[in-house]
């Protein structure tokens, strides 16, 4: 028999990618018993919206994963005694891309550099950079001293105690801060449409433009679940690296 623990963690897994196909279904439902006039008829076709979906998925995950090789790295330097007296400069700046509203700093990155994708790139990570940035800090500084000093006791070197104690027990807190970015980026690619860079938030600003409701409710509720399925893989991917017994 299996145990329960298994069972739940399956049903875990399961239920939202379950609960998110059914939206879709739902979505395409509704918009198949719609008369669409021949504008709502260009926009809402596969091909289209598979274009923009694609462009929405990539300036997430491009945003993310630059945003996570500096973020990262830059968290744990920030930790360490040497550079702690940089830390109040570094979340200063690191504070300023959350403080800015995000069409103001898309707007920002677009007059002082350039419009398209990778510009958009560049303000995504601007503005999703804290989250990590600040979980990364905060897990490490919350590994116990006496692991660290036990580590040391045994003769393992800075580095060694740094790749497989503080890291490993870090990875929860520091999942938790990707997960929040990768939600962010997924909100904030919507604007992305207002300097040329695509996205889905291409449908919702046309949709507003040329009041067509249907096409607004596809490029909404399509934003969602991708937020929500991104949401959920940075869960599955919290749960496959938190060390065992965490």
């Amino acid at each position: 028999m299996l145990r329960m623990p298994f069972v739940a963690r399956r049903l875990r897994y399961a239920g939202m990618p379950i609960f998110l196909c059914l939206v879709c279904l739902g979505l395409y439902l509704y918009i198949s018993s719609l008369e669409l006039d021949s504008i709502e008829q260009r926009t809402l076709n596969r091909p289209f919206i598979v274009e923009k979906l694609v462009e929405h998925i990539k300036l997430t995950v491009v945003s993310t994963a630059l945003v996570i090789a500096i973020a990262i790295p830059l968290g744990i330097l920030l930790t360490r005694p040497f550079a702690r007296r940089l830390t109040p400069p570094v979340i200063g700046v690191a504070n300023i891309g959350q403080a800015v509203p995000s069409i103001g700093l898309l707007v920002l990155m677009a007059i002082t550099i350039g419009f398209g994708f990778i510009y958009t790139v560049y303000a995504l990570v601007a503005y999703s950079l804290l989250p990590i940035l600040r979980n990364t800090m905060v897990g490490l500084q919350g590994v116990d001293r006496f692991l660290i000093e036990a580590g040391r006791g045994m003769g393992m070197s800075k580095a060694r105690v740094l790749g497989q104690i503080e890291l490993p027990l870090a990875v929860p807190v520091i999942m938790a801060g990707v997960r929040t970015a990768l939600v962010i980026n997924v909100g904030t690619a919507t604007l992305a449409t207002y300097v040329n860079a695509g996205g889905l938030g291409f449908l919702i600003v046309n949709a507003l433009a040329l009041n067509r409701q249907p096409v607004l409710i596809v490029g909404s509720v399509l934003t969602a679940v991708l937020a929500l399925l991104i949401d959920w893989l940075g869960g599955v991917a919290e749960d496959v690296l938190r060390p065992k017994g965490l």
